[in-house]
């Protein structure tokens, strides 16, 4: 597919470049290009978030009158590939990417007017507390409970594996308010500041040596009603609509094609055994060439999903076909840059998965014993967190029920 833009989007590419050059320092690229991890650090990300924020660009998929930059599907598209291009941390997408939506969509006037303009400014950092033990991609078996009284939720139980949650000051929930004979009734959407009496915060530790994930516990959290998002009982419609987002309201190809790109100058530069570059292996070069065909099948259909979101619709069940395709492209993404990385890549690969855990983030192993080039200080950790990928936001497996039954009507 080759795409032609008109001279007003090439000179909105030029604007976003001018923008990316003056504002984007070094460092934050550099931090950028040895993330491990789909979030940035919490520091790098909000750094990044104000800058965007002062320039009115940090919620381009929102409506205007909320803070939202009003663009087409093609500037959107275009701002996404120029900020992978030129290493741009990500922003965390709980706040700006769906509780933001989700309160646009279903929220009060009230809770739009107080918390839509906190999340732009970062007053308010969101984490999303969905999955429990024994509920995760079955998120409707969930069972942390919320009693009534009076004005206000009384709210105990677990939520694991939130990200974030170690920084965020704000969470989004969904609570069971009652026992009904189909578990997706009687689950509530809840905002719930995390300094509230009786949240506690435990860490969970990841193989790569980050510290993102999450353990949240709730004991007697008084809640009050006026943080119901749409109607009690009825958040399962709140949290379906909130998923398309976390799933499809992206732009993920944008950066594959870049990692795409790294890949192929690290083929470039690697030497096999028989002293050739890595780019004249035709086994290797023809997985790489697979990669970008699919990316480029993703972009296509990813460009039709902003044109459906910028006329205000939501992605519906194409969000299940992003998140699958994409999560499984990144991961074999992962396994292509870990051979192209040659033997420094399995050093780290070592280094990565043994006793005590990886160096921390960002920091050159060099003191370690391994000296090598900057592509491939990261690649194993990335390796390693990217297997999540096709877990998270519910697993691949559900992602395909979802299609059957949605899109095929099995």
């Amino acid at each position: 597919m080759r795409i032609r833009w008109n001279e007003a989007e090439l000179a909105f590419r030029e604007e976003v470049r001018a923008f990316l050059d003056r504002e984007l320092t070094p460092q934050m690229r550099r931090d950028t290009r040895r993330m491990t991890s789909v979030y940035a650090p919490h520091e790098l990300g909000m750094a990044w978030q104000a800058i965007l924020h002062a320039r009115g660009w940090a919620a381009p998929a929102w409506p205007v009158e909320y803070g939202g930059c009003g663009w087409t599907a093609a500037q959107r598209y275009i701002f996404a590939e120029e900020l992978a291009t030129n290493d741009a941390p990500p922003l965390s997408p709980m706040g700006i990417g769906m509780c933001g939506p989700v309160l646009i969509g279903h929220g009060s006037a009230e809770q739009k007017a107080h918390y839509l303009p906190r999340m732009l400014t970062g007053e308010h950092f969101w984490c999303q507390g969905y999955s429990e033990p024994g509920s995760g991609s079955d998120l409707a078996s969930l069972q942390m409970g919320a009693v009534d009284d009076g004005d206000h939720f009384v709210c105990s139980g677990h939520k694991l594996w939130t990200t974030h949650a170690n920084d965020a000051n704000w969470i989004f929930c969904l609570v069971r308010t009652s026992q009904e004979a189909i578990p997706q009734r009687g689950i509530t959407f809840l905002l719930i500041p995390m300094d509230t009496p009786g949240v506690e915060v435990r860490p969970i530790l990841m193989l790569s040596g980050e510290h993102i994930q999450n353990d949240v516990f709730f004991t007697d959290v008084r809640v009050p009603k006026a943080n119901v998002v749409g109607q009690v009982g009825e958040g399962w419609t709140v949290a379906k609509y909130l998923m398309e987002f976390e799933r499809g309201g992206g732009v993920s190809s944008p950066g594959l094609k870049a990692r795409l790109r790294r890949i192929r100058r690290m083929a470039d530069a690697e030497a096999g055994d028989d002293g050739r570059a890595l780019a004249q292996d035709s086994g290797f070069m023809s997985r790489l060439a697979t990669a970008a065909l699919e990316i480029e099948a993703l972009e296509a259909v990813e460009l039709q999903i902003l044109a459906q979101l910028s006329h205000g619709e939501a992605p519906g069940a194409r969000s299940s076909m992003l998140k699958t395709v994409s999560t499984e492209l990144s991961q074999r993404l992962t396994e292509l840059a870990l051979e192209a990385s040659g033997a420094y890549g399995q050093l780290y690969q070592a280094h990565a998965a043994c006793p005590g855990g990886p160096t921390p983030l960002y920091q050159p192993p060099a003191d370690q014993g391994f000296v090598g080039p900057e592509h491939a200080l990261t690649v194993a950790a990335k390796y390693f967190n990217d297997r999540a990928g096709t877990i998270y936001a519910g697993t691949n497996e559900i992602q395909r029920n979802i299609m059957a039954k949605a899109v095929l009507g099995l």
